[in-house]
């Protein structure tokens, strides 16, 4: 974890001295900016920071340009390159290797020749990034001119490595307005923030990581109670691990004065799915339902059509967590779960009787909610054959 380093603490506290020891916003713009630069190219290195780069020159040009042609473009070089990096063995193995294992192997050598050792740092964030700020150039907003807040925009390093994942007009705003003086008040949330941080990643998460490890091996051996124990660990794990990482980031970005956008809001008290993903990850899931859910139709082109573009939503959404079929599956689990959860109530003579009970016992409703995520996550950590035999046993079956 970057955020746990020596490096990262040396450099955060100096950047942050000197930024605000600058007289003027415009100069700590420029001495943040190139901050974030040596920041990426620490992490990242030579062969991860250069596709980041070029891409980076070529939305800033197309935005600036303001053709839907040339935005169209950059946006589909964007998810390309995404694609290349992160998924291209992936693709090989599940689309080649099946004809023919020679063409595979011959394809998969020569792209790891042009590929870094692993993914260029936040490769998938960069991209998503760069596709929301061509797509609403592309429909009339306005593009970043100045090359040094688009670059902040691009490389700003406390969102670099794990989000959350910024929309253009609100982060220079906020960066803007933020900037100009150092306010009390933003230090000490920014510092409470982190160590709340700290304290969920390091002192709970990471420890309930070293007892699902140990007791993952003999999960068919633990009793029916201590199995549901360690679904709630992983389950708890998951959430203090990313929202720590989220916490940590928005708390940074406070001390430099600017107002990342929240990424959990108590998810594990959702009701239902909807309402789970409008708690969890809401940068990404809010990224999900206005650039492919919306664009694909959404809702408006009947039921078919828009359980059709829910469950391609969150194939991709699985996906995007990592080349491996169990992402994929995860994500249409939940695909299925949001669809079920718009559609069950119009199913005749069930729907409203289910509907009826649901609002007479909302903890029923409460209890269904977590029961599906937390079995869901499962499916996320382990493959496929072993999550479902370990959902078998959850059930003693």
């Amino acid at each position: 974890m970057i955020f746990t380093t020596y490096w990262f603490f040396a450099f955060t506290a100096l950047t942050l001295a000197v930024y605000w020891l600058l007289p003027v916003a415009t100069l700590r713009w420029w001495f943040l900016a190139a901050a974030c630069t040596v920041f990426h190219g620490y992490f990242a290195g030579p062969a991860g920071m250069a596709p980041i780069v070029v891409l980076m020159v070529i939305t800033y040009i197309a935005g600036c340009s303001r053709q839907k042609w040339a935005c169209l473009a950059a946006m589909i070089l964007c998810a390309l390159t995404l694609c290349f990096y992160k998924y291209a063995l992936f693709f090989i193995g599940i689309a080649i290797e099946p004809l023919s294992s020679g063409l595979a192997a011959q394809l998969s050598d020569a792209a790891k020749q042009i590929m870094p050792g692993a993914p260029p740092l936040g490769i998938s964030f960069f991209a998503f990034e760069f596709v929301h700020y061509l797509f609403e150039v592309r429909r009339g907003g306005e593009p970043i001119r100045h090359p040094v807040k688009f670059l902040l925009f691009s490389i700003f390093f406390p969102s670099l490595v794990a989000g959350p994942i910024k929309r253009y007009p609100q982060f220079l705003a906020a960066l803007e307005t933020g900037s100009r003086r150092l306010v009390a008040s933003n230090f000490a949330d920014g510092l409470r923030r982190i160590a709340i941080g700290f304290a969920k990643k390091v002192a709970i998460a990471d420890n309930l990581t070293f007892l699902i490890d140990h007791q993952q091996p003999q999960f068919a051996a633990l009793g029916l109670f201590e199995r549901w124990v360690f679904l709630a660990m992983l389950a708890f794990r998951i959430l203090l691990d990313f929202s720590g990482y989220s916490d940590i980031a928005i708390g940074v970005a406070k001390l430099f004065g600017v107002d990342l956008p929240e990424n959990f809001n108590w998810p594990y008290l959702a009701r239902n799915i909807q309402d789970f993903w409008q708690r969890w990850h809401i940068s990404l899931s809010s990224w999900i339902r206005d650039y492919i859910y919306i664009p694909l139709g959404g809702s408006r082109h009947g039921p078919v059509r828009r359980v059709t573009n829910g469950l391609i939503a969150f194939g991709l959404c699985g996906l995007w967590h990592g080349p491996a079929w169990n992402f994929v599956i995860w994500g249409l689990y939940h695909g299925v779960g949001l669809a079920l959860c718009a559609t069950y109530e119009k199913i005749p003579g069930v729907g409203p009787a289910i509907s009826g009970v649901f609002k007479k016992e909302p903890t029923i409703g409460f209890v269904l909610t977590q029961m599906f995520v937390w079995l869901g996550w499962l499916v996320f950590f382990y493959p496929v054959a072993e999550a479902l035999k370990m959902a078998r046993l959850l059930f003693g079956l």
